[in-house]
């Protein structure tokens, strides 16, 4: 799928470069040292590609292993992959420690506690730095660079000194805290410095937008902010979807622009994987169900796996729902089970799991099925036709594309979606059983109203799921990526 390109091969003359934490291949090492590269397109990939290709683009990022040069290579569509490489220690304290233990828990809302700690801001700005670096080293003069996410939020500043003959956006995945929250972070005035570099900065969300232009008022990142009496930047505006409405006046007198871009997902082809599915076999293989419940979710304690576990438990245990008749489907990626507090959470889920087939399951009939890997995508979509009902339960969640994903894959009407308030896809999504995952009788509440409308009221559940199928469909990836880059070229 790849080919070896030499490193000169990489050293400038790239029009747009992509800049993401991770390059978008797997690295397969041998025993004997050999390397093979395996592509792992997201949707990120799948509406860069294009541009990349017509642009004779370059994507910087981390291979995925640590202590090991390697060299540029390329794609078999001529696009340029750049690595950057990281020691244990970088890749330590730089993505476990400052990325996911600082940053992760802060923009989430504090659902567990952030870790402050110097030695990890001294390798998270070092490593930013080192991209910025490479990064500069291959784009062309005036290139647009596109920067992605937490793990690199001082890159446009950093990258803005290197080489201010560039066009530079950003865009932040995740949510972003409200003012109050993020001004615990010690480096908080660095991190605004940085993201202030960028041309246009990019959220999922209005509100996330409007948080960061908030933060700007009392947190400027120019000299005087150490002070107790910050000076604040110049805003104007509020932030609008899929355009820029609102603007600061940075430090340096540029005009900086901030708007809400909410992320899609390749609806095209996740549609004609639904044409190949054989959704029926996978019911048939768990039991043949009356009502099959579906959860999608990296093993990450945002997600509310366990309440919403917590919440099917209650409703058997009430005889709401019958164990001989309801299933859930869990499927559980694993996801950074280095931290303890991921570990934490696998514990707790996976007790879960043992304790409801424990009181409810029948020998050869689990009421619940849990799988702790990923899946391939036929298989997924699979289940995503197959499912009644979707949870998706998250406290926070910048976008949650699970969502998405369900619904596009029933163009038919059938299915029901519940769905957090506080997952962005809410915002779009609000034809779905709207539930707070605080709360666990508003999950039960809503799972028991979604299962119910679609037994004694198929009409509303048609209309609803055939509203947000349409959403999905006209707002899919490629216009996420294409509003945010013309909004990037006119500003």
């Amino acid at each position: 799928m790849v080919s070896s390109a030499p490193r000169s091969a990489s050293d400038g003359g790239h029009d747009f470069v992509v800049v993401a934490n991770r390059l978008p291949v797997d690295v397969n090492v041998t025993p004997d040292g050999s390397r093979s590269f395996l592509p792992s397109p997201g949707g990120l990939v799948t509406a860069l590609s294009p541009v990349l290709e017509h642009h004779s683009g370059c994507w910087v990022g981390w291979p995925g292993t640590v202590d090991g040069g390697m060299d540029s290579f390329r794609t078999e569509a001529g696009i340029l992959l750049h690595p950057v490489n990281l020691t244990a220690t970088d890749f330590e304290e730089f993505y476990e420690g400052f990325s996911n233990a600082t940053l992760w828990p802060l923009y989430h809302d504090l659902i567990v506690p952030p870790i402050y700690d110097r030695s990890w801001w001294e390798t998270y700005r070092e490593v930013n730095y080192t991209f910025a670096r490479e990064t500069a080293s291959v784009a062309a003069e005036g290139a647009t660079v596109w920067v992605q996410d937490y793990q690199l939020q001082l890159v446009p500043g950093i990258l803005r000194q290197l080489r201010p003959d560039l066009t530079i956006g950003f865009f932040l995945h995740i949510p972003f805290p409200p003012a109050e929250l993020f001004r615990q972070l010690p480096w908080r005035e660095e991190i605004v410095r940085g993201l202030l570099g960028a041309d246009i900065i990019g959220f999922h969300l209005p509100q996330n937008a409007d948080n960061f232009l908030e933060l700007t008022k009392s947190v400027a990142g120019i000299p005087g902010a150490h002070t107790g009496q910050p000076d604040s930047l110049e805003v104007e505006g509020r932030a609008s979807v899929r355009s820029i409405s609102a603007h600061i006046t940075s430090p340096d007198g540029r005009r900086v622009g901030v708007g809400a871009f909410p992320i899609s997902i390749d609806t095209a082809s996740v549609v004609d994987a639904v044409a190949h599915v054989n959704a029926p076999d996978i019911r048939r293989r768990l039991g043949d169900p009356e009502t099959l419940i579906l959860g999608v979710d990296r093993l990450d304690y945002t997600k509310g796996i366990l309440q919403r576990l917590t919440a099917f438990e209650e409703l058997l245990e009430s005889g709401a729902l019958d164990p001989r008749t309801s299933v859930l489907l869990q499927i559980a990626t694993p996801s950074r089970e280095r931290l303890e507090h991921y570990r934490r959470t696998r514990a707790r889920v996976e007790g879960a799991v043992g304790r409801i087939n424990g009181r409810f399951a029948e020998v050869g009939r689990p009421v619940v099925h849990y799988l702790h890997r990923s899946l391939a995508k036929d298989q997924l979509f699979g289940c995503y036709v197959a499912a009644d009902v979707m949870l998706v339960t998250p406290f926070k969640d910048g976008m949650n594309l699970v969502a998405k994903e369900y619904v596009a894959c029933h163009g038919d009407g059938s299915g029901a979606l519940v769905l957090s308030e506080f997952a962005g896809a809410a915002t779009e999504l609000n034809r779905a059983f709207l539930c707070n995952p605080h709360d666990g009788d508003s999950v039960k509440r809503q799972l028991m109203t979604a299962v119910t409308t679609l037994h004694d009221n198929p009409s509303e559940a048609r209309e609803r799921m055939l509203t947000m199928h349409r959403q999905v469909i006209e707002h899919d990836v490629e216009l996420w990526a294409r509003s945010f880059l013309e909004s990037l070229r006119s500003h």
